[in-house]
């Protein structure tokens, strides 16, 4: 009887986490306590950082079992369906979402529901700062390239600038699912670090006087436009760059749904329910791929590097075409505006009406800087359509 009860001991204790934690494993541990205290305490974008990083918490315990990167990451591309049933971990099925590419497409729609593309509309010339301020895309794709990256894993590091944390996971694990865990973390960091980032650049970049000036009101959009601009939208986009049409295919469902006013319920489910519900699974999920034998690589330093130079001249982009625009306006066009062609919505926005209320406090340019920060969504996905098309 003893000998049987000491055998049960010793197998339990062969077989737990103690015994076989690894170095890099507790390194990872220890970076999702990180992740976790800078959601927490600091705020930084709470929704998707925290689920991350306990994802990536999750991934690291030894002998858990919950996820196997071997499953979606093989010599075939492919999924292994015979292991995924035979052995799969709960954080296995719940990554189909994100290899299947249906996640990020559901978070876009969301997007769309909750966002008032009426500030766009008003101003049509926000479109070509958001278009600006996708240029950090493509300075860090080459940037890649020179450091021996791959191009499709250029194209999934250069995304990073676009701040768009479900355009870059979209664009990832079509490109580059090894690089997933990485890319995600390095873009919603960025994303949560918009207003420390920012500010610097925009200010390096414009005089006192520019950043001072005070914008007219826009007109007012009328419900016609608001309810042509997405079906007008999500038809020439897609015809241009066809693999960009998940994305900005459910963006505009979205914003059709809440411009259309006749499916009240289906937009608040959209932007509540299934919104939230998603962000779980897709947080958890992505971090789950940041395990210590992938992530704690010389490609991670170089990710993460190359993701801030990325989103640094995406902001200078948006604002050295907003000082053009100025210029060319006879002063009436702010150009701190341009830095929220990022996507980081709304907070790049936000962003430029802060900085630009410090240098004149009866300043209001939240709603002009919605306009590129709108036009910033659609041109990353477009950005993204551009790198799969020629790289997938």
């Amino acid at each position: 009887m003893f000998e049987i009860f000491a055998d049960s001991v010793q197998t339990i204790v062969s077989k737990s986490g103690f015994l076989n934690l690894t170095g890099g494993q507790a390194l990872m541990i220890l970076v999702s306590f990180v992740l976790m205290y800078l959601a927490i305490r600091k705020g930084f974008e709470p929704l998707l950082l925290l689920p991350i990083a306990f994802g990536m918490l999750l991934t690291n315990l030894p002998m858990a079992g919950m996820y196997h990167p071997e499953i979606f990451i093989n010599d075939t591309g492919h999924i292994a369906w015979e292991m995924l049933a035979n052995g799969g971990g709960l954080l296995d099925y719940l990554y189909l979402g994100v290899k299947l590419g249906i996640y990020p497409p559901l978070i876009f729609l969301g997007v769309g529901c909750m966002t008032d593309f009426g500030p766009l509309i008003a101003n049509p010339k926000s479109f070509l700062m958001g278009a600006a301020a996708q240029l950090g895309i493509f300075l860090a794709f080459f940037g890649a390239l020179a450091l021996g990256f791959t191009p499709a894993e250029a194209g999934s590091i250069g995304i990073i600038g676009g701040a768009d944390g479900p355009t870059a996971i979209f664009t990832t694990t079509q490109l580059a699912p090894h690089l997933l865990g990485s890319v995600a973390i390095a873009a919603y960091s960025y994303m949560a670090l918009v207003p420390i980032i920012q500010p610097p650049i925009m200010k390096l970049l414009t005089t006192k006087k520019a950043r001072a000036v005070r914008m007219e009101q826009l007109r007012p959009v009328s419900k016609l436009e608001k309810i042509v601009f997405p079906i007008l939208v999500a038809i020439l986009v897609s015809f241009l760059v066809p693999d960009t049409a998940p994305l900005i295919g459910m963006l505009m469902l979205g914003n059709l749904f809440r411009e259309s006013g006749v499916v009240d319920r289906l937009n608040k489910t959209a932007q509540n329910e299934l919104m939230n519900i998603v962000t779980i699974f897709l947080g958890v999920t992505v971090g789950a791929t940041a395990s210590a034998e992938r992530f704690l690589t010389p490609q991670t330093l170089g990710i993460i590097v190359l993701g801030l130079i990325a989103f640094a001249f995406g902001t200078a982009g948006g604002v050295l075409l907003g000082d053009l625009m100025y210029v060319l306006s006879g002063g009436k066009i702010n150009p701190l505006i341009g830095s929220a062609g990022v996507s980081a919505v709304p907070m790049a926005a936000r962003v430029s009406q802060k900085v630009g209320q410090k240098e004149n406090p009866t300043n209001f340019l939240l709603m002009h800087a919605m306009g590129p920060n709108v036009a910033g969504v659609i041109g990353s996905a477009v950005a993204a359509g551009v790198l799969l098309s020629i790289l997938k």
